[in-house]
């Protein structure tokens, strides 16, 4: 068991020190890449790599069970045929990793890493695009696996010298190529350059196309559908038309016809050109920027079911380049009012790939709101309550076998010396274990930055890691096996400690720190990651000051009065029964991280009633154990329960029969009642097995496919763009909730506050509710970029998330913004606050001013 935590260790040291990276925004590796032409029909496809003094990337062949290994994927490819392995160039070590343990190869920042992955032509032109991932690591800390983007356009009738490869030297010139050339496109930190022509000091993503569509009627029976490309000057779009042999002709792809039929063939206009392309070496048919290139398709409707819906592909080109082909995804509503949207989503800005979600109105009104209602921002008392969680845990840690024997010991030691010598010496000595422990948590705080906690707080990844983790504590606890610190590291300390003095008494705690890390260990690693999961900057250097300040309290209290070491119980089995407890309470948390990953992910495991059931079954076995009725390998034969013991096994009782009770129904909500002191630490009652939530109503349901019921039973949308259409049918305010699966504070408020009748009332019919996820894993299709942040959205998640930081600027939850059909703010923005009251006068406000200022 000693080596599946050593390797669990390392996986979360690993994990920790990638995610730290995010907040100091580290970019030691800059990748490169280009085409080197070795043939009338072949190319090398040359990946460069330059790391910073220190770093390494590791080789796309090193095991997977370490290091991820570098990977290229290439996504969608036209023409082209991948030939042979790829060939790796640089300085190649190959041997044992100590950050991995295991055996890996990986290249060095003496020499650039260079992959050479060799293609042919099939056609006369190709292209191909994709993305790199790469893993990268110095000597303590490694960042997590990053992807970067490429595009490669591929062409037989290149005018560039031919070359062969070289693999022994990488030659800058490479990067200079002609203009009819492949472009060349470096990239760092995922940002993308461009050179457009002999001009290299353009960079961007390039969008010189948009596309928007329409629909017109023509009778009671048909249709006609517009798909218009309004294109810059320079840059062309090809016809349905052209030969496909040259460039990619633009098409159409119905994937749901509804019901409805295609009447002849799509019919085009715009500035047309038909002949010769020197650039694809034959005829082509393509439409230029003078004026916009147009589609129109009639469509049969007299048997409409649905929507129709599918997707246009097209290519765009310059005098130099070219662009990959895009998919840009249609719906045409034929059944509604014949609006078309775009992306599958009504009001969304889309432009090919990029989604701009930027409102002008929101964002201008999110600093000046329509309304004073004197909102402000919360006043945090997140940070005392983590100094009491740290300080609670380091008084459990004094009653653990490792350090409660140690108390005396150490301060008899003391005590030798004239009284007020030893007095101060036991000072000097508990604050040498505050001073130990703050580093520690002040290292792991500069280390951590707020972004990269709060995407540790919902990622799946590491919260099943936490979930793992806290297993092997608990079973540690119950005594199956030890968690210890190396002997050599305590052997060391010790010696140290042994030449007396400041220096002396300073080791002495290390000395103590060290040989108690199997009892405080597991405490210490439950403090940091709860503290560090909640998205708290300080949040591990304040739990690390509470846990020392209660671990030292009493050697400095004992120094300074050592008659009340009489006081003192005897050391005996009590302090293995409390390591059993914390084993115990353990298994408990670790249920909460893997509820996290669960809900976040859609698994739809862990729902309400097995979460508590499994908690009731712990606290169960916990006052089992209190009674006497189980016992674990160290434990002593119990020949009487003392009273004291026997307290804490009624209050452990108590507290499973509390469990109990979050088993009963609210008829209000139709769900569980919602227990406050599982708040945030148990799924919403919502998310359960047998309390279906009432239907909503079809109507609205079909037009807005994310209305649905949230929290406690109240109307919802989980859709930003459907909330505001559904508003302006029903004149009402919109209340934004940006919220998170594993926020623990929205679950307080929902949970707390929500269920108060009045509010319930409110949120049901005087404001349209829309929830906004912003770590929903679920994939979005097609990923789009956002327009404003220029960073991939794969996600449901982060698409809201961008949604708000581009707004709103912040990225913290709970964040409840009111807002009018028209998009302004209308009153401050509220975030997490406890009581009903203030929530309720919000609301009032919020309501209130959208009725003085909208009344007609």
């Amino acid at each position: 068991m000693s080596y599946l935590f050593k390797q669990l260790m390392s996986l979360i040291t690993v994990l920790v020190f990638a995610s730290t990276m995010v907040g100091q925004v580290l970019t030691p590796v800059k990748w490169d890449y280009y085409a080197e032409k070795i043939s009338e029909d072949s190319y090398f496809l040359v990946f460069k790599a330059t790391m910073d003094e220190g770093w390494t990337v590791y080789s796309q062949f090193t095991s997977d069970d370490g290091p991820v290994p570098t990977e290229v994927i290439y996504e969608e490819s036209s023409g082209i045929e991948i030939i042979d392995e790829p060939i790796e160039e640089g300085h190649r070590k190959e041997g044992f990793d100590k950050l991995f343990e295991t055996n890996v190869i990986k290249f060095l920042d003496d020499e650039p890493f260079i992959i050479k992955q060799k293609v042919k032509l099939v056609d006369g032109s190709a292209s191909t695009t994709g993305y790199l991932t790469y893993m990268t690591c110095d000597d303590n800390k490694c960042l997590p696996p990053t992807d970067v983007e490429f595009t490669f356009n591929l062409s037989k009738e290149e005018k560039g010298e031919e070359r062969s490869p070289e693999p022994d030297r990488y030659q800058e010139d490479d990067l200079n190529l002609s203009a009819s050339s492949i472009e060349t496109i470096s990239m760092e930190n995922e940002s993308i350059e461009i050179p457009t022509g002999d001009d290299q000091g353009t960079s961007g993503l390039l969008n010189p196309v948009v596309w928007s569509f329409s629909q017109e009627e023509i009778s009671d029976k048909e249709i006609k559908l517009k798909f218009s490309a309004d294109i810059e000057k320079g840059w062309t779009v090809y016809s349905q038309y052209t030969n496909d042999e040259g460039p990619v002709p633009t098409e159409i792809v119905y994937e749901s016809m509804g019901g409805n039929t295609v009447v002849g063939e799509a019919v085009e206009s715009g500035y047309k050109k038909e002949g010769y392309d020197t650039y694809f070496d034959m005829d082509v048919i393509k439409f230029l920027s003078d004026e916009p290139y147009q589609i129109e398709q009639i469509i049969d409707i007299s048997k409409a079911t649905g929507p129709i819906k599918g997707y246009l592909t097209y290519m765009t080109c310059d005098d130099t380049k070219c662009l990959p082909p895009t998919d840009v995804e249609f719906t045409f509503d034929v059944l509604g009012n014949g609006t078309a949207m775009i992306g599958n989503e009504e009001g969304m800005k889309i432009e090919g790939q990029y989604l701009d979600q930027l409102i002008p109105s929101l964002k201008s009104t999110y600093k000046d709101p329509l309304s004073d209602c004197e909102e402000g921002a919360a006043v945090s008392t997140s940070l005392v309550w983590t100094f009491i969680f740290g300080f609670i845990g380091g008084l459990l840690a004094l009653l653990t076998p490792c350090v409660f024997p140690m108390i005396p010991i150490t301060v008899s030691f003391f005590t030798k010396d004239t009284k007020r010598k030893g007095w101060m010496n036991g000072l000097i000595y508990g604050a040498s274990i505050i001073t130990i422990y703050v580093v520690m948590g002040l290292l792991i705080t500069i280390l951590l930055g707020p972004e990269a906690l709060n995407r540790l707080s919902t990622n799946w990844i590491a919260n099943s890691l936490f979930f793992v983790i806290f297993i092997a504590f608990a079973f540690s606890f119950f005594g199956f096996y030890e968690i210890t610190l190396p002997s050599s590291w305590s052997t060391r300390s010790d010696q140290m400690a042994d030449k007396g003095g400041l220096f002396g008494i300073f080791f002495m705690a290390t000395t103590l720190a060290l040989v108690s890390f199997s009892c405080t260990g597991p405490i210490i690693g439950t403090a940091i990651v709860q503290a560090a999961s909640q998205g708290q900057y300080t949040g591990p250097f304040t739990v690390m000051l509470g846990f020392s300040t209660a671990l030292a309290l009493p050697f400095g209290l004992f120094a300074a009065f050592p008659a009340w070491l009489n006081t003192l119980p005897r050391s005996g089995s009590w302090m293995n029964s409390v390591k059993v407890v914390l084993g115990f309470l353990e298994l408990a948390l670790a249920l909460k991280f893997l509820s996290v990953a669960d809900m976040t992910n859609h698994w739809g495991f862990l729902k309400y009633e097995l979460f508590m059931g499994m908690w009731v079954l712990i606290f169960l076995g916990m006052t089992a154990y209190l009674f006497g009725f189980i016992k674990f390998p160290h434990d002593s034969p119990i020949k009487k329960l003392s009273k004291l013991r026997i307290g804490f096994a009624l209050a452990s009782l108590a507290f499973t029969i509390y469990l109990g009770t979050g088993f009963m129904k609210n008829t209000d909500t139709n769900s569980y009642n919602a227990l406050s002191l599982m708040s945030g630490l148990a799924p919403p009652t919502n998310y359960n097995y047998f309390c279906p939530p009432e239907d909503v109503d079809a109507e609205i349901k079909n037009k807005y496919p994310s209305y649905t019921k949230c929290a406690n039973n109240i109307n919802c949308f989980k859709d930003y763009y459907e909330a505001i259409a559904y508003a302006k049918e029903v004149d009402k305010p919109i209340l934004v909730d940006f919220t998170g699966y594993g926020c623990v504070n929205c679950r307080k408020t929902e949970e707390h506050i929500w269920v108060d009748e009045d509010i319930r009332d409110k949120l049901n019919n005087d404001v349209v509710l829309v929830s906004l996820y912003v770590d929903d894993d679920r994939k979005l299709d097609p990923v789009y970029i956002s327009k404003s942040r220029n960073e991939k959205l794969r996600n449901v998640g982060k698409k809201w998330a961008d949604f708000q930081i581009v707004n709103f600027e912040q990225n913290s939850q709970p964040l409840y913004v009111f807002v009018s059909p028209d998009e302004k703010v209308i009153s401050s923005p509220r975030p997490y606050k406890e009581g009903v009251e203030g929530y309720h006068t919000f609301l009032e406000c919020g309501i209130k001013s959208y009725e003085m200022l909208y009344e007609e």
